[in-house]
């Protein structure tokens, strides 16, 4: 089949629009295998979904706390509050320890923080978090109170610079041009970050 052709028998004009179109579409192909990448608006956003994949990977995590507590988080959770642009990881807390005559005491710990981006690494982490809530089962009075501080300050430290999301040197390029990472904003069901 030739079509030259039948190109050469269009106007100017519609030769103009038909390789314009062409154009556009064999551009398309690049960037539709950067999911997420909004190179015309500068933007990427990672889904809830993909996020909670990334995480589930790095747990379960550990800490040794006065070299008499183990603190140990497993099972994340992750919750997105475009309000307070900040994430939230829900996890399953356990304490062990041979001064407890229950070991291991086990509850759910909820903390929030807000993000920030890691040029070294080219990676979105977690910043100051903050444990807003702590539950223990099976534990009450004084003990229950000094095993929540324990439980709730280790986890802060555990959470502390989790990575959620790395980016490679080639997703963030495009032909000559290298991206940064700039403004991050948290969505409802996402978290959309400023390419610059």
């Amino acid at each position: 089949m030739n079509i030259r052709p039948a190109l050469s028998s269009l106007s100017p004009s519609r030769r103009r629009v038909l390789r314009a179109l062409l154009g556009v579409t064999a551009l398309q192909v690049p960037f539709a295998a950067l999911a997420g990448f909004n190179f015309f608006t500068s933007e990427y956003t990672a889904t809830r979904d993909e996020l909670q994949a990334q995480i589930a990977k790095r747990f379960p995590v550990a800490e040794r706390y006065a070299e008499i507590f183990m603190v140990g988080l497993r099972d994340p959770q992750l919750a997105l509050n475009a309000q307070t642009n900040r994430a939230a990881i829900t996890a399953t807390l356990t304490i062990a320890s041979p001064l407890l005559a229950a070991s291991p005491v086990q509850g759910l710990v909820s903390v929030s923080s807000a993000l920030k981006y890691d040029a070294a690494t080219r990676a979105l982490r977690l910043d100051q978090p903050k444990a807003e809530r702590l539950t223990l089962e099976g534990v009450e009075g004084r003990d229950a109170e000094r095993l929540e501080r324990v439980g709730a300050l280790v986890a802060q430290e555990l959470l502390q610079g989790q990575m959620l999301r790395s980016f490679t040197a080639d997703e963030l390029t495009v032909g000559r041009k290298t991206y940064e990472i700039g403004d991050i904003t948290v969505q409802d069901n996402g978290i959309k970050v400023q390419l610059k």
